[in-house]
């Protein structure tokens, strides 16, 4: 089969099942099992694919038809600039979450008003691939990072993007910051935010349910983050969080309540700081 005729055919397969983005998802199965970049499909229209590439493409044109994500199916997922490589054991990186690396980015300027402590340290909670602590290492380099996640499979897959990437950092197994040693000066967080009466994508099934979903309509475990970095941070310090549109004005009166102000929020992104 050439290329062209493996990739109109699937296209189709995936366009009958109602999946979004058929020919796209399509052509990267393709270009993934023949370890090429997508342009090349579009230049080599007429090359003949082996039955042994063929019959691995259409395994993972199956995985795709069953709505395991695309990101799960090749390993990896593109962050900010950079790939991170990703499993079942984390959650995929979302282009919304490259609002919290912005929002560093525009407030690591203003850090100059903390007290005198050296460098400063930042933490990611709930990890997962690690995507946002180490671009924050990569982006900002004089930055003290560490990843911390409950689940060690997860630090697993973070600790082997960041030595691909080359981001040296520290890693714990931690639930929020019970285990993590020092004071933070910045915390960034995409956490558990899901509540689960809200419409879902199928896809998410395919994605680890504790990375996802979180009780008292998704804020559950935001609010003990919020909570264990009022109680363990200094004054001056910033909290980044990843969240739903609909559940920023709560976060925000409740972080109120624990000694925050609010700085700016984006469309899924709310940037608090203490004192």
């Amino acid at each position: 089969m050439k290329i062209s005729e493996w990739l109109k055919q699937a296209s189709n397969e995936l366009a009958d099942d109602l999946l979004p983005s058929p020919r796209l998802d399509a052509e990267i199965i393709l270009a993934h099992t023949i370890r090429h970049p997508r342009t090349y499909l579009h230049a080599h229209p007429d090359e003949e694919i082996s039955m042994r590439t063929e019959d691995i493409a259409n395994a993972r044109l199956e995985l795709r038809k069953d709505r395991v994500p695309v990101a799960y199916i090749i390993g990896h997922k593109e962050f900010y600039g950079r790939r991170f490589q990703v499993t079942p054991a984390v959650l995929i990186p979302r282009p919304e979450s490259e609002e919290l690396i912005s929002s560093l980015k525009q407030i690591l300027p203003n850090t100059s008003a903390l007290p005198n402590i050296g460098t400063k340290r930042l933490v990611d909670i709930g990890t997962g691939s690690g995507c946002l602590g180490i671009s924050a290492k990569l982006e900002i380099p004089e930055l003290d990072v560490a990843l911390v996640d409950t689940s060690r499979h997860a630090l697993t897959v973070a600790e082997k993007n960041a030595n691909l990437l080359g981001a040296e950092l520290e890693t714990f197994v931690s639930d929020v910051l019970t285990s993590y040693p020092y004071s933070p000066d910045i915390i960034v967080a995409n956490l558990p935010y899901v509540d689960r009466s809200w419409d879902q994508s199928p896809e998410l099934a395919s994605e680890p349910a504790e990375a996802l979903y979180a009780e008292d309509r998704g804020l559950a475990i935001i609010k003990r983050c919020i909570e264990q970095a009022a109680g363990r941070s200094k004054p001056g310090a910033f909290l980044l969080l990843e969240a739903d549109s609909r559940q920023l004005d709560d976060i925000h009166a409740f972080a109120k309540k624990h000694g925050f102000s609010e700085l700016s929020r984006g469309e899924f992104s709310i940037t608090l700081q203490l004192g």
